[in-house]
């Protein structure tokens, strides 16, 4: 359900003083609960910026580390992660704080939308940063800060717990669930303190790139779930009782994610099976274990059937019907596409694909031979596509992850691998396997993972009482929220690149088509990006406009904000 145009968002009025005294009251709400009222915050306590969006000056207050939680888990000084070694600033609440910056527009506006950036990679943890600096200049043609400041959004940088962080004791406290915690605990410090704060937290849009689109996905689809209550209990969230009820809720508005890597504790089988069932991984020469890849795609059928998913046009979906399902979304990506634009044309049969790839220190620029995709570009139209030598054009620009692709340390020997196998185990442990593959392949003896170390095979582990490996993976899969009593966003907007081998091109499409079926879900644009590698925020015109026009249909936040019940 794509919504076109190029719209920007609507200003809406400032608060009458009726509505204003009225929003004071509801502000006092949680006031008698002390943890609360430590987390209040303060309207005066920001400095002014003055930044440049399109050359005109915009002046913006910048909230700087607002600590989101009251009890927040302490990190060590020295940090490493895929981006190397770092000395962190604030070890209190430097990985569960926000900063917020509003642009003058924005001031008195407790209707303008919020802009919710979460910015971890990877599934790595994300310390607090600052999009919004003095004198910076933005474009907001091409810069998702700059339009959303300009636009009149409250832009919020979050930042979380996750895998990698070391805790101040030596710890690991940000396996999973924390990063969907700390994000659903910033979420209820907004709603805590809406009265008191620009902007509507009824009107939260989350953005996210890749482990940040699949946070984006669990924290849209799982609103309100008390399955999170006891860890938000634990950090000293807004909004949870003495008994360790939700007083608060924790839904959002809108959900704007890039490439998620999500559905991990299935994303193997998506993996192998879509690189392996028309030999891509043997045509690319990245097929370093056959029978480990053979393996693992076996699985993938009766996972795909278990969704009970369904097309547009009422079929199901299945592994039988896949492929196509995923060729026609490369049709229509690139179709969309030519007719976006006069100047935009896909290369003949025979030309090239000429992919530029860097950044600031540089670019190369490498040609592939289109063999894969004819065109009418005159009629803007696809004529054909050739799904095997499509996935080995996706292979071999970017060449294939290993096998298995996210839960691979602990197999082969492998305890140095950065696939997601650390987000998960128990704070005291380096890692553990969460797929039921690895699991019972792991032979790195003594790392506490897997049969050889425990005694005991995925079946017999998982159902264990005492261990929650299960939960935890349930616990950052949107898959398992969408459709059920989870208060799910209501709004998607979703992107995955045609030439993005990050995850399998499943795993977009079975979030799209879960979304679709939900009756709470009013609006999904969902759309494989044309040529776009593993990236986000490369569309922000179309973005911008879709989050004006769903923002548009919503109406007033205010009206909202109190005719919905507090907490679950």
């Amino acid at each position: 359900m794509a919504i076109a145009g190029s719209l920007a968002l609507t200003a809406f009025a400032v608060p009458t003083s009726a509505l204003a005294d009225e929003a004071r009251t509801v502000s006092h709400v949680h006031a008698a609960d002390p943890q609360d009222a430590a987390l209040a915050f303060d309207p005066g306590a920001y400095t002014t910026l003055t930044v440049t969006i399109d050359g005109q000056p915009v002046t913006v207050r910048a909230y700087s580390e607002l600590c989101y939680v009251a009890a927040p888990v302490a990190a060590a000084a020295q940090q490493s992660g895929i981006f190397g070694t770092t000395t962190i600033g604030n070890t209190r609440c430097g990985y569960e704080s926000m900063n917020v910056f509003v642009p003058e527009s924005a001031f008195d506006d407790q209707r303008a939308p919020i802009y919710f950036a979460v910015n971890n990679a990877g599934w790595m943890a994300s310390y607090i940063r600052a999009s919004v600096t003095d004198g910076a200049s933005y474009n907001s043609a091409t810069s998702n800060v700059g339009a959303a400041l300009k636009a009149g959004s409250v832009f919020v940088d979050v930042a979380n717990r996750s895998r990698g962080l070391t805790g101040a004791d030596g710890s690991s406290p940000g396996k999973a669930p924390a990063a969907v915690v700390d994000a659903k605990a910033a979420v209820r410090y907004l709603r805590l303190n809406d009265a008191a704060m620009p902007g509507s937290a009824e009107r939260i849009v989350v953005n996210g790139t890749s482990g940040g689109g699949a946070l984006s996905a669990i924290l849209g689809a799982s609103g309100n779930s008390p399955a999170y209550d006891s860890y938000l209990a634990a950090i000293g969230a807004a909004g949870v009782d003495a008994k360790g009820r939700s007083t608060l809720r924790d839904d959002v508005f809108a959900v704007n994610a890039y490439c998620p890597i999500t559905d991990l504790g299935n994303a193997d089988t998506a993996y192998e099976w879509l690189y392996n069932v028309l030999g891509t991984r043997d045509a690319t020469g990245s097929n370093a274990t056959p029978q480990d890849a053979a393996e693992i795609a076996a699985r993938f059928p009766a996972y795909e059937k278990s969704l009970k998913l369904h097309n547009p046009d009422g079929s199901r979906l299945t592994a039988d019907d896949m492929l196509d399902t995923i060729r026609k979304e490369v049709i229509r990506s690139a179709e969309t596409y030519m007719k976006a634009d006069p100047a935009h044309t896909v290369p003949a049969l025979g030309a090239t694909f000429d992919i530029t790839s860097g950044g600031p220190g540089g670019t190369t620029t490498k040609s592939y031979v289109n063999d894969w995709i004819d065109v009418d570009n005159a009629k803007d139209t696809v004529l054909s596509v050739d799904m095997a030598k499509y996935l080995k054009f996706v292979a071999t620009q970017a060449t294939l992850k290993t096998t298995p692709a996210f839960d691979a340390v602990g197999v082969h020997g492998n305890t140095t691998s950065g696939t997601e196998t650390n987000l998960f185990g128990p704070y005291t442990q380096k890692y553990m396997n969460y797929t039921e593959w690895s699991w019972n392949h792991n032979d790195v003896a003594g790392d506490g993972s897997g049969t050889d170390d425990t005694g005991l095979t995925w079946d017999q582990y998982t159902a264990l009482g005492s261990t929650t490996l299960d939960d935890r993976i349930h616990l950052i899969d949107p898959m398992d929220f969408i459709g059920t009593n989870a208060d799910t966003a209501p709004n998607w907007y979703v992107r995955n690149g045609t030439r993005d081998r990050d995850t399998s091109f499943i795993v977009s499409v079975n979030l799209d088509r879960a979304l679709e079926a939900d009756p709470q879900v009013g609006n999904v644009d969902y759309r494989l990006a044309w040529n776009q590698p593993h990236a986000g925020n490369y569309d922000v015109p179309e973005a911008t406009a879709w989050i004006a026009e769903v923002v548009r249909k919503a109406g007033d936040p205010l009206a909202t904000r109190h005719h919905r019940s507090a907490g679950h």
